[in-house]
């Protein structure tokens, strides 16, 4: 469905729900594909009503796919809700069948590329970070001060209008004066010169892990903090450890020679216990990291094929208009970005619930989709276990702009990861090796997933938000598009790309999602900053699993 006209619209032929593109009123009369609708009460923008009469217990369909069931009659043109609709999907087994997929013409996209940072292992960079991280949340400290001791010598300190704000409102209070008369200005942060012009930025994680928790959480965060060494946007790593802790620094690096065996990147060790004194290890620790970044900085971007882009897909603070716009033009760029024989990673495995037999029968062969259906069960367990369940995936942002089952939700949730074969289904912490579409079983929950994505390998981040998210990603430049152009204007500080107009049919999903991968480009060659970039959200949180949807 391309380029929505009207003021609703069925998204499959088999759907009894029709989405408002605009507010409806009650008893107003509209048309949706040759077939007249009276509103029985107000619909609001997003939200669905039923396109034929349902009675209790009857099944709801929406993307093609079952949604929901009724727990209460629903008549023709009433508005579908949590008092009238509850969250049912389909069930899903094995099976396999020969794959037939024509992929998009790329011709216009053949032989182009982007700059990126050759890391000597057949990975790319879009960018050029330094990392600094800590095995053990005992180390946070040691991190915080290597930061405030390091970002304002190396040039990379940013003073926001907010601080500037704060110390004129301070001034004012100091001096008696009227607060009421002090305003917040609109002028972007102040920057230095940076010492090391060709590094993107020196990157401090914390985290509250590699300790006191089951040996497999510290086993998995060792995994993940692998995967950010190697991640091709990374050059080189400070690693801070007490010593003592599960995870330990020879776990690490036997995750990291899974991932890169010809590992080749500076990787500065740090343990405390083995030094005399915090002081001696701090000055070493900086001594060293500051000759790294030297290092790092003697590199430059050279042109890469586009095969070279990993793109992690993510949805957050999703709307009903989210699975119409947004997520199709992302997914058309997965599924462009497959037929020029990139990566792209597809996560959130709750917002997978309702379409995992549409998922299992997308598998290039049986033991990947009985891998997925393996680890999605296995998952849903854990969740359950905990007294909860992916029906209960939706936030109530979520619920409140049309989402009103996780069914609904997933449907249009899995739209980002286009129509491509996958060609692989990880576990957490995975990592991607084969080009084409890969599944990677993450948390629903933002944070956590693009966490997991960037430790994957992923070198960007498409993030398609409803109601708008500042989210963003220490070393994996985070793209947001907007569902829709409101959202886009109220949170322009965040959004680079807006599909509104395709509600609108001003564009298509096609050439909204042609428009995203010139940009994607962009981003990827340093040419354009993204707005979390600019804003410096560096939002880093390892998954406990089972602990979050």
């Amino acid at each position: 469905m391309d380029g929505p006209k009207n003021k609703t619209c069925k998204i499959s032929c088999t759907d009894n729900l029709v989405v408002a593109l605009q507010d409806l009123e009650q008893g107003e009369t509209v048309e949706c594909e040759g077939e007249i609708f009276r509103i029985r009460e107000r619909v609001g923008a997003k939200h669905k009503f039923a396109a034929t009469d349902l009675k209790i217990g009857d099944s709801v369909y929406m993307y093609g796919v079952l949604v929901g069931e009724t727990t209460r009659a629903i008549t023709k043109g009433e508005l579908v809700n949590t008092r009238n609709l509850a969250h049912r999907s389909a069930e899903y087994s094995s099976s396999h069948s020969p794959i037939q997929w024509n992929g998009p013409c790329v011709n216009s996209w053949q032989g182009q590329t982007f700059m990126g940072f050759d890391r000597g292992d057949g990975s790319f960079g879009t960018a050029n970070y330094w990392l600094v991280i800590p095995m053990v949340f005992c180390e946070n400290g040691n991190v915080e001060i290597m930061r405030n001791s390091m970002v304002q010598a190396l040039g990379l300190a940013k003073r926001s209008q907010y601080e500037r704000f704060a110390e004129e409102l301070a001034e004012s209070y100091a001096q008696n004066e009227n607060p009421e008369a002090v305003t917040l200005d609109e002028q972007p942060m102040d920057s230095q010169s940076p010492v090391f012009p060709n590094l993107d930025g020196v990157k401090f994680l914390t985290h509250g892990l590699g300790c006191g928790e089951t040996r497999g959480i510290s086993n998995e965060l060792c995994g993940l903090l692998a995967g950010y060494a190697c991640n091709p946007n990374v050059a080189g790593i400070t690693v801070l450890s007490l010593g003592c802790q599960h995870a330990q620094v020879s776990i690490l690096e036997r995750e990291i020679s899974q991932r890169s065996p010809n590992f080749k990147k500076p990787l500065l060790v740090f343990e405390q216990q083995k030094y005399a004194s915090e002081r001696e290890m701090m000055e070493q620790a900086i001594r060293q990291t500051f000759a790294g970044l030297a290092q790092a900085n003697r590199l430059r971007r050279t042109a890469t094929p586009l095969s070279k882009l990993s793109l992690g897909m993510e949805c957050g603070a999703s709307d009903g208009f989210s699975g119409i716009s947004a997520n199709p033009a992302i997914g058309r760029v997965a599924d462009l970005t497959v037929a020029l024989g990139g990566k792209v990673i597809l996560s959130e495995f709750p917002e997978l619930c309702g379409v995992e037999q549409e998922i299992v029968n997308r598998c290039m062969n049986r033991e990947t989709g009985d891998r997925f259906i393996e680890i999605m069960r296995n998952y849903e367990e854990r969740v359950k276990e905990a007294g909860s369940g992916f029906h209960m995936n939706p936030s109530p942002g979520n619920v409140k702009d049309g989402l009103v089952t996780d069914a609904i939700k997933s449907a249009g949730a899995a739209r980002k990861g286009g129509t491509s074969p996958i060609v692989d289904a990880l576990d957490y912490p995975g990592w991607v090796t084969k080009p084409g579409l890969s599944l990677l079983c993450t948390a629903g929950n933002d944070v956590e997933s693009t966490t997991a994505m960037a430790g994957a390998g992923a070198n960007m981040i498409l993030f398609s938000t409803g109601l708008g998210t500042p989210t963003g990603n220490p070393i994996a430049p985070v793209v947001k598009i907007s569902s829709n152009s409101k959202t886009a204007e109220a949170f322009s500080e965040y959004v680079d790309f807006d599909t509104g107009p395709i509600i609108d049919g001003k564009e298509s999903v096609e050439s909204s999602g042609d428009a995203l991968l010139n940009q994607v480009i962009e981003h990827a060659s340093g040419i354009r900053k993204t707005k979390s970039q600019i804003q410096g959200r560096d939002d880093f949180l390892p998954w406990k699993r089972g602990m979050s949807l």
